[in-house]
């Protein structure tokens, strides 16, 4: 497993999925269809016709709040990862954005690696049915 898809694990994403039935989960297309015709998706984004929304904030809030650190997860991905329980070490955040197709003049430098972590972090949760914020994003 990925370290995003940890990351969505720990908030919560797919945890309905496994218990819906199949067909709240069936896409818009008729069985009819071949798989060939159906929509390619990025790898790690859920289908857009069948992901459940996932309150990201509130529970990034509430962990938080139990936490005994001061973490600023909303603009430091050092912080989101240790919220989450996560390795936070520079390796396992150059790993995470080679996993994410990180630009390879931001991998060059920690700090602009960082930024653009954060920033696609979020993102990819947005995409995968996350309720993120639009200040969040830009």
């Amino acid at each position: 497993m990925g370290m995003f898809s940890s990351i969505m694990e720990k908030l919560g994403f797919g945890k309905d999925d496994a218990n819906a039935p199949k067909d709240e989960t069936v896409s818009a297309t008729s069985d009819t269809d071949s798989a060939a015709d159906q929509p390619q998706l990025e790898p790690g984004l859920t289908n857009p016709e069948t992901m459940k929304m996932v309150d990201v904030v509130a529970k990034l809030e509430t962990m938080a709040k139990a936490n005994p650190e001061n973490l600023n997860w909303k603009t430091s991905i050092v912080d989101l990862l240790k919220l989450l329980n996560l390795d936070s070490s520079y390796g396992a955040r150059k790993e995470l954005a080679t996993e994410l197709n990180c630009p390879a003049d931001k991998m060059e430098e920690s700090a602009q690696m960082n930024m653009w972590l954060h920033k696609t972090v979020l993102q990819k949760l947005a995409d995968n049915g996350g309720n993120i914020p639009a200040d969040l994003l830009d």
